[in-house]
């Protein structure tokens, strides 16, 4: 699959539109869901391009809870302000806590999962 066909970013841009306002997904995390072909990586160059009317964009963060979008948008804070009036909450280090915030489809939890995954482990 190529990170520039179509399907392929449309994949990763229908299951960021059902992050919840005030939730969030992480690069790794969207990249693990959707399967072989994609990586974090290739997740957030599909997110740099996203129609910012139509794909919350904001609510994909990096996996210590940290917006990475800083040097990317004027003002350099806009992501985080964004999940801030959505109430996701970010410490002094501009860290959120993902325990909480962090969205998983339905029967995709791995609260859920009886035992932990190689994707998914649990600390």
């Amino acid at each position: 699959m190529n990170v520039n066909e179509p399907l392929y970013r449309e994949r990763v841009f229908k299951l960021v539109r059902d992050i919840p306002k005030g939730k969030v997904m992480t690069y790794g995390q969207i990249a693990g869901l959707l399967g072989e072909g994609y990586t974090a990586r290739t997740v957030g160059y599909v997110m740099h391009g996203a129609d910012t009317e139509k794909v919350p964009w904001q609510r994909v963060i990096n996996s210590q809870g940290k917006c990475s979008t800083g040097r990317l948008t004027i003002p350099i804070n806009l992501q985080q302000e964004l999940l801030e009036a959505e109430g996701v909450v970010f410490n002094e280090k501009g860290k959120c806590e993902l325990r909480k915030t962090q969205w998983w489809p339905d029967g995709l939890d791995p609260e859920d999962e009886p035992e932990p995954t190689l994707l998914f482990t649990r600390d």
